[in-house]
Formats: structure tokens, C-alpha cells, sequence
């Protein structure tokens, strides 16, 4: 397998393919289930999936993992993944995803910004000229009054929703930097999944609403949207992930994995029929040139 050529690259760019696909599902489902109950259940069908799936490829050996790495792993899915990604979805719902692609090359510079707080990293003066762009795009593509049938307020918390999501995936991201090395990737994953999974009970247990919420996972207009979505995005697009940061360099996997915000734009506008205005795409290609210069500057 690994005498294909641009393997890696392929791989990558894959994953960026099948998230696009993944979030326009999930854009969706969210028209009938509640991003608290989308994200659960992603995360345990995920979680489901992805079990079976590193004891098949690595044998029945789990790591020793130590407690000090459990607690960071499981504090990183939590904010990662159970409340980043119910962000994310709040956000998707509010903006669109169109609108949202732009908002989510937020993540670079967030996580330039985590990795310079927490691992001492620096910011060079491409990546600065970067981030400029990238924040240049979502003012760009969200100063319209409107947005559709959303206000201009309603553009507002979604926007705050989408820079909140990444900020939580960035810091979740860092937090389990230095882990990589030493364990399984998939393993890692696997515990942040039960993070997530438990931030998202903690979550149920304490709103009054947790019924009304759960219930929309029944909705059986959303099924189809709900299954799919979360098999593509959330298992199907992480092993193709996982698989081409093996085998091509993890910068240029990186990148390839950022052009998601190209399809998921472009689709939004094919199949969910999102305008697709002057000022978004003016955002989107800002945004994605930001991307770039913050990876690679």
C-alpha cells in the first residue's frame, strides 16, 4: 500500500473531501436534532466504531497509558470535542455552511495562538500577515445587515459560537501535542472521544430541557442526515486523517486537510442552495491564503 504514489496527499486530501461532504449532512440534521444530541451521538457511534477498529489494526494491547495522560486526554476530548464540536453545530445552524467555512480558518491562528501560550512557540511575520486575513475574511464575508433569513444579531452570536468552537479545538489540540508521540494516535482519539462523550452527559444531566433534547434524535425525517453524517464525518474522515498524517508529512496533510473549507463552500452553494455573494467568496479565498501563510509561514 505504501508504494502508491502521494499516498499521504491523497489520503489528506480525501479527508478534506469526505468532511465537506460530512458537514453539509450535519448542516442537515441540525434542521431537526439539537446540536447538544447531534454531537452525542457522533461521538458514541465514534467512539463505537473506533474500538474495534485499533484493536483490529494493533492487536489487543491497550497502552499504559499514565494517569497524569488519561486526565489531559479526557480534559482535551471535553473541550475538543464535546463542547467545540457543539458550537461548531450551534454555529452551522445559525450561519449556514458556507458562512461557516469561512469562520472555521479561525482554527489556524488559534491554535498558533495556544501553541505559543502553552508550548512557546512563535509567531512569524507571514504567519502574522496570515491571521490578518483570516480575521480580514470573517469581516468581510459576515458585515453584510443580513445573512438570509438571519439577522444581523443572529450573524453576530453565530460568528462568536464559531471563533468559541475553534478556540476550544485549539487549546484541545495542544493540550495533547506532546501525548502524540508516545501513544497510539487512534487510542488517543479514542479516549478524548470519552471525554467529550462525558462533558456531553454532564451537560444532559443538568438541563431541564435534556428530554426536548434527546427527543429530536427520533425525528425520523433527520435519520438519514444523522447516520450518514456522523459515520462520514466522525469515524470515516478520522481514519483518513489519522492515515495520511502516516504517511506524508503531518505540514502537508495539514494543508491539504484545510482545503475542506473550499468543498464544504462549494457545496454549500450546490446542494444547499446558500448564496453565494461577492463578499463570501472575496472571505473564502482571504481566508484560505491566510490558512496558508500561518501553516507554512
Amino acid at each position: 500500500m505504501t508504494s502508491i504514489p502521494h499516498l499521504g496527499e491523497i489520503l489528506a486530501l480525501a479527508t478534506a473531501m469526505f468532511w465537506a461532504v460530512a458537514v453539509i449532512l450535519f448542516k442537515k440534521s441540525g434542521e431537526t436534532v439539537h446540536p447538544i444530541a447531534l454531537n452525542l451521538f457522533k461521538s458514541l457511534l465514534a467512539t463505537a466504531l473506533i474500538l474495534p477498529t485499533v484493536l483490529l489494526i494493533e492487536g489487543g494491547t491497550i497502552p499504559d497509558f499514565s494517569r497524569r495522560d488519561v486526565v489531559l486526554l479526557l480534559v482535551s476530548g471535553a473541550l475538543g470535542i464535546g463542547i467545540a464540536d457543539t458550537l461548531f453545530f450551534m454555529m452551522l445552524n445559525r450561519l449556514g455552511a458556507a458562512l461557516s467555512s469561512i469562520v472555521d480558518c479561525v482554527y489556524s491562528p488559534m491554535v498558533i495562538a495556544a501553541a505559543m501560550i502553552w508550548l512557546g512557540e512563535r509567531l512569524g511575520w507571514l504567519q502574522l500577515v496570515g491571521v490578518v486575513l483570516i480575521v480580514s475574511a470573517v469581516w468581510e464575508a459576515t458585515r453584510m445587515k443580513s445573512t438570509g433569513t438571519v439577522s444581523r444579531s443572529g450573524v453576530g452570536w453565530g460568528v462568536m459560537w464559531g471563533i468559541s468552537a475553534m478556540a476550544c479545538m485549539a487549546v484541545g489540540i495542544v493540550m495533547m501535542k506532546p501525548i502524540l508521540d508516545t501513544y497510539s494516535l487512534l487510542w488517543v482519539l479514542e479516549v478524548r472521544l470519552v471525554g467529550g462523550i462525558v462533558v456531553l452527559l454532564l451537560i444532559l444531566a443538568f438541563n431541564k430541557k435534556r428530554r426536548e433534547i434527546l427527543g429530536t434524535l427520533f425525528v425520523k425525517q433527520g435519520w438519514g442526515y444523522l447516520l450518514s453524517g456522523s459515520f462520514i464525518g466522525a469515524y470515516l474522515a478520522l481514519i483518513l486523517w489519522v492515515a495520511g498524517i502516516k504517511y506524508t508529512q503531518a505540514s502537508q496533510a495539514s494543508a491539504l486537510n484545510q482545503t475542506s473549507n473550499i468543498f464544504v463552500f462549494v457545496l454549500a452553494g450546490v446542494f444547499l442552495k446558500e448564496r453565494m455573494t461577492k463578499q463570501r467568496v472575496i472571505g473564502i479565498g482571504l481566508a484560505v491564503i491566510g490558512v496558508y501563510l500561518v501553516t507554512f509561514g
